[in-house]
């Protein structure tokens, strides 16, 4: 197995562990991270949104995640994930079916991005009219992330800058 396949192993098994910190190992100093919610810079607010889906609202999580790692070498990566979790106060089920691709530098990743249906994750995840709005406008869903980031930030002051 190449170096950098057994990082996104590492990466995807801390998910499942519900370890921040295994998670966060694997990223450097100044790495990047973005999805349908998230545009993240640096270890720091990658590992506090690791976090918080890790232990969301003091509750253990349930998140679960089957990866497979379609390739990895010296320079990027890329993996099939399939998420499930709930999500949100009225604990909706979400399949979510992610293509996650990633640049490495010395043996850690520099930037993950992860594409998926925002659609189809903002119906399950919100539903209604409201999960129309949100799977259609990624500035309402940056926003609402955004805030439960910086939310999560304030009493876990390790994250602040």
């Amino acid at each position: 197995m190449h170096p950098n396949a057994e990082i996104l192993q590492q990466l995807f098994s801390g998910l499942n562990q519900h370890d921040h910190e295994a998670m966060a190992a694997c990223y450097q100093q100044n790495a990047t991270f973005t999805d349908i919610a998230f545009q993240l810079q640096g270890k720091k607010q990658i590992q506090a949104m690791w976090h918080m889906i890790c232990e969301p609202e003091g509750r253990p999580a349930d998140i679960r995640a089957m990866f497979h790692i379609i390739h990895a070498d010296d320079h990027a990566g890329w993996v099939n994930l399939i998420d499930e979790y709930t999500f949100g106060p009225r604990r909706n089920r979400v399949t979510n079916v992610i293509d996650s691709h990633f640049c490495f530098a010395g043996g850690l990743i520099v930037s993950q991005n992860d594409f998926c249906d925002s659609r189809s994750w903002a119906a399950m995840a919100i539903g209604g009219f409201s999960g129309f709005l949100a799977g259609e406008f990624r500035f309402l869903r940056s926003r609402k992330a955004a805030g439960l980031l910086r939310e999560f930030t304030r009493t876990h002051p390790q994250y602040l800058p």
